[in-house]
Parts: C-alpha cells; structure tokens; sequence
C-alpha cells in the first residue's frame, strides 16, 4: 500500500494542494491581513484599490481556498478508482492543481467586480 500512495502523483499533488489550501483559507479565515500590504493576503490589483475591496477579497477568497482544497482532495483519490499510468496521472494532477488557482482568481476576482460595481 505504501508503495501505490507514493508512486501515485495525483494524489500527492492534489491531496497535498488540497490540505495547503485548506491551512492556507483556514488561517487567512482566523487572521486576515487588516490593512492593505504587498506580503500576506490575497493581492491582486483590484483587490488591492482600497481597504473595503481588501477586507471583502481576504474573506471571499479564503472561503474559495478551503472549498478548492476539499474538492482537489475528493479528486486525488480518482486514482484509486481509475488506474491511470505514472505519467497521466503526474499532468493530470498538475493540471488540477493550476486549474484550481486559475478557478480560484477567476472566482474571487468576479465577485470582487460584482460587488463593488
């Protein structure tokens, strides 16, 4: 059994992505950064436009983290279920794990814009 976790790299890569995200959102969640920095928090241009934005995006975007996280960690286990070959299962986490911050920008920065119109 050690054997198969360790040579699975979908469930290195999106098991430990997941439990990272989940730290990360639950801190971020517990301390958020209180004012503006270029250091700690979710930074982006129009998160970083004025205080209100900021709070809103610290928030906002440590939910996203943690929901990102459990899902990247439900999908490591896939290949339990579906054999997949070392090198597919290598892009295919990789992918997963890009595809979730590329997600979690895409989410985080549209709620931003719909709330701050």
């Amino acid at each position: 059994m050690e054997k198969l976790i360790t040579d699975n790299h979908l469930f290195i890569i999106c098991f430990g992505f997941g439990i990272i995200s989940i730290v990360a959102g639950l801190i971020m969640r517990k301390f958020p950064p209180k004012k503006i920095n270029a250091l700690y928090g979710y930074r982006t241009s129009s998160s970083m436009k004025n205080q209100e934005r900021w709070d809103f995006a610290q928030i906002y975007s440590s939910a996203e983290m943690i929901k990102i996280g459990l899902l990247n960690i439900v999908i490591s286990f896939i290949n339990f279920i579906y054999f997949l070959t070392e090198i597919t299962s290598m892009i295919l986490g990789l992918t997963i794990m890009i595809l979730s911050i590329i997600v979690l920008l895409f989410r985080v920065e549209n709620a931003i814009k719909k709330k701050f119109k």
